[in-house]
């Protein structure tokens, strides 16, 4: 059984940081890519990061510059760091992983239960 639990989100004010950390856990082969999407109310869920297991990362042009995605293959988990945050940004946000599990020659993908993360003053 696998599973992504994420942590990390809450209110923070305009122009605050927030870390979301995402981990992996179960039986676990491989993880290929990793990302974070969010979905804010009424509206669809977008993709805000990705990274492959070799590092390449990708971001939405709303958060280019402002978030970083890294991961740490040892400890299968992502984090993504948000700075300059703003009002925008409101939403929740969700974890992606492509695994493959141990005894699967298949990966599936799984998704973290959300996180919310509140821009306020």
């Amino acid at each position: 059984q696998v599973q992504l639990v994420e942590s990390g989100g809450g209110l923070v004010q305009p122009g605050g940081s927030l870390t979301l950390t995402c981990a992996a856990s179960g039986s676990i082969k491989s993880i290929g890519r990793m990302g974070w999407y969010r979905q804010a109310p009424g509206k669809q869920r977008e993709l805000v990061a990705g990274i492959n297991s070799s590092g390449t990362t990708t971001y939405a042009d709303s958060v280019t510059g402002r978030f970083t995605i890294s991961r740490d293959n040892a400890k299968n988990t992502v984090a993504l760091q948000m700075n300059s945050l703003k009002a925008e940004d409101t939403a929740v946000y969700y974890c992606n992983a492509n695994i493959a599990s141990s005894g699967s020659v298949y990966t599936s993908t799984y998704w973290g239960q959300g996180t919310q993360v509140t821009v306020s003053s």
